[in-house]
């Protein structure tokens, strides 16, 4: 009997996660990322050959590598039929079955809700019915979010998500294993989860669309809809026109003098270094995008669509990760780089460094209570970075609430003084307080977990009705 194995391709900083499927010779890759040299590597490593790649959709939150991958291996591409796409693929639709091995096939579900088009893939193997890729309907403990196409189809497409859900888990055993490309920390998941793996069983027990009834599914889906990256509305028709390869050859160096005229013009240039480092020392003008958090999903989503963007690392392999993170979501290739460190960065000249006060929410009680602690300025405005949901959901008492995607067009708005800036974990503050510093104003970088501000002595709202 031949075993049917599923390996997991892990996008963490996306929230996403692609997969190849083999017996042991040959592999079907179900929603690959554009720099798919690690579906080949992966596919090299276990000594099998790709014979089918298949899109559960036309993705909107990173480019795909699907088209790249089957040109590449001579693999047949599996595409929705009913989606108008600009290169030659294998038209699947509902009910087609594609024999992949004498010991492995995948038959197509349509499951429209996260698209219009989307299908499913449920693999069979020697057991019938081992498991479904779901893409981005079925997901851990949710589901797919039901708006990307625009709001006037999120009530129609998120009856028909309930309705393909409720489709998949009949069809399927309660033992088949739930393989969904977003809900990782997508912004494509309704909401989040943080199950690492699921089975239409549990799913059963746990998911809203297979518990609640069509109008308190949808009215629930909607509730909880917040913003998505604006980059996300390029790459829908990035991905029908058919992707060009992945470039990751290194960019253009840029030397002191070049890096103060690229700051001087108004440009991005991102610190990839942690915010802890950049608040100790950066230089100055420049923009905190730690690497070690979604550097990508933040800058995509901040930086015009376009704009040049240099990348400033404490090393070459810290820049050449960047640049992958960001060509996933089609921001190809940096205007230009440096690695090494601030001092490195401004030639030497010391006037050209700066950093940024750093403070925890009990930092921000004591100071509230006039007990400013030692070498931090008092604040004069809370302001507070995070989306409409989490807002919402609570907040500090007496805060500002500008959510970070839309600072950078909305600084003047921000009142005079000096201002604290805080998030739910500090990442997203980090990048604000580098933005109103950017700009000339005093700020503070409260790095601190939201969830431990009541705690701290700060007054929290109840949730909002």
């Amino acid at each position: 009997m031949t075993t049917i194995h599923v390996e997991v391709v892990e996008t963490s900083s996306l929230g996403d996660r692609s997969y190849l499927a083999h017996d042991g010779r040959v592999a079907l890759v179900v929603d690959p990322q554009r720099d798919v040299d690690r579906v080949l590597a992966l596919a090299g490593r276990l000594g099998v050959r790709v014979t089918h790649v298949a899109e559960t959709h036309l993705h909107n939150d990173y480019v795909s590598g699907g088209l790249a991958l089957a040109r590449l291996t001579g693999a047949a591409y599996l595409v929705a039929g009913a989606d108008t796409v600009a290169f030659e693929r294998l038209p699947v639709a509902d009910g087609d079955e594609i024999a992949v091995s004498d010991a492995m096939r995948v038959a197509v579900v349509a499951t429209p809700g996260h698209t219009f088009h989307h299908l499913s893939y449920v693999l069979y193997g020697s057991r019938g019915a081992e498991s479904v890729f779901t893409g981005g309907s079925l997901l851990f403990g949710t589901t797919g979010r039901t708006d990307l196409l625009g709001e006037r189809h999120a009530r129609a497409l998120a009856h028909r998500q309930h309705a393909s859900v409720r489709r998949l888990a009949d069809l399927l055993p309660d033992g088949a294993q739930v393989w969904p490309t977003h809900g990782f920390g997508s912004f494509c998941a309704a909401t989040q989860s943080d199950a690492a793996s699921s089975t239409i069983g549990r799913e059963r027990r746990v998911n809203a669309a297979l518990r609640l009834e069509a109008d308190d599914f949808v009215a629930r889906t909607l509730a909880g809809l917040d913003a998505f990256p604006a980059y996300y509305a390029h790459l829908g028709a990035r991905n029908s026109a058919g992707p060009e390869p992945i470039d990751l050859t290194p960019v253009e160096t840029a030397d002191p003098g070049r890096l103060r005229e690229r700051i001087e013009a108004g440009e991005w240039v991102v610190d990839l270094r942690s915010r802890k480092a950049f608040a100790t020392r950066h230089l100055a003008g420049t923009l905190s995008f730690g690497l070690d958090g979604p550097m990508a999903t933040w800058l995509g989503w901040l930086v015009p669509w376009g704009a040049p963007i240099t990348l400033l690392g404490e090393s070459a392999d810290q820049v050449a990760a960047a640049q992958r993170e960001l060509a996933r979501i089609g921001v190809d290739r940096p205007a230009a780089a440096a690695a090494g460190a601030p001092e490195g960065w401004a030639g030497g000249d010391e006037t050209r460094l700066a950093g940024l006060p750093v403070a925890t929410f009990a930092d921000l009680a004591a100071a509230r209570a006039g007990r400013v602690p030692p070498g931090l300025p008092a604040p004069d405005l809370v302001l507070d970075v995070r989306l409409g949901g989490e807002w919402r959901a609570g907040h500090v008492e007496g805060a500002v609430h500008l959510p970070l995607p839309e600072l950078p067009e909305r600084l003047a708005e921000v009142p005079e003084g000096t201002v604290w800036v805080h998030c739910g974990t500090g990442y997203r503050a980090a990048v604000a307080a580098a933005l109103l510093a950017r700009a000339g104003r005093q700020a503070v970088h409260v790095d601190d977990a939201f969830d431990d501000a009541a705690g701290a002595g700060l007054v929290v709202t109840a949730p909002e009705d």
